[in-house]
C-alpha cells in the first residue's frame, strides 16, 4: 500500500530570530517567528509524513499553545513524528519540498538542508529534494515578511 502527504507551514519572519530550514541555519538578518523554533520546512515535512499515514497534522502532536513545546528544535519534532509512523509500519519512499521565501536564497544551503532531511527520515539522499522559489515581489512571502514551505511525502507499507 502506498500513500502520499501534503504539508504546508507558513510563518512570519521577524528580527532576532535564526533563519532555519530543516534545522540548517541561513544566513540572514530575520528568522521564522514561531511557538518552537520556527522552521517552515520542518513543519511542512512533518505534517506531509502524518498526513500520509493518516495521524492527523503537527497541531495535534505539539500544540503551540503548550509550554513543553516552547522553542522546541523542529527537527526533533519531524524524528519523533518519524518513529510514530514507522512504528505502524510505514516508512518513506521519496520527499519532494519547495521553499518560498524572496529571501535568503535557498541554493547555497541546499545540499545541507537535504542531507539533514535524508538523515531524519533515513533516505539515501537522491530521494530527497528541496526547491527554492520567490514570490516575484507578491504578497507577504514576496515583500519579505514571510517565509512559506511546501512538502510532499510518499509513504508504503508491506
Amino acid at each position: 500500500m502506498i500513500r502520499i502527504g501534503l504539508g504546508r507551514d507558513f510563518h512570519r519572519l521577524v528580527s532576532g530570530r535564526p533563519f532555519l530550514l530543516a534545522g540548517v541555519e541561513l544566513l540572514s538578518d530575520r528568522g521564522e517567528l514561531g511557538h518552537s523554533d520556527g522552521d517552515v520546512l520542518a513543519h511542512a515535512v512533518t505534517d506531509a509524513l502524518l498526513g500520509a499515514a493518516g495521524f492527523g497534522d503537527i497541531g495535534e502532536f505539539f500544540p503551540p499553545g503548550d509550554p513543553a513545546w516552547k522553542n522546541a528544535d523542529s527537527m526533533e519534532l519531524l524524528r519523533i513524528s518519524y518513529k510514530k509512523v514507522t512504528a505502524q509500519g510505514w516508512h518513506p519512499v521519496n520527499l519532494d519540498c519547495v521553499v518560498i521565501c524572496q529571501t535568503p536564497r535557498v541554493l547555497p544551503y541546499r545540499e545541507p538542508i537535504r542531507a539533514a532531511l535524508a538523515a531524519v527520515l533515513e533516505l539515501p539522499l537522491e530521494a530527497v529534494f528541496v526547491k527554492g522559489k520567490t514570490n516575484e515581489g507578491l504578497g507577504p512571502v514576496g515583500e519579505g515578511l514571510a517565509a512559506e514551505a511546501l512538502a510532499v511525502c510518499l509513504l508504503e507499507r508491506e
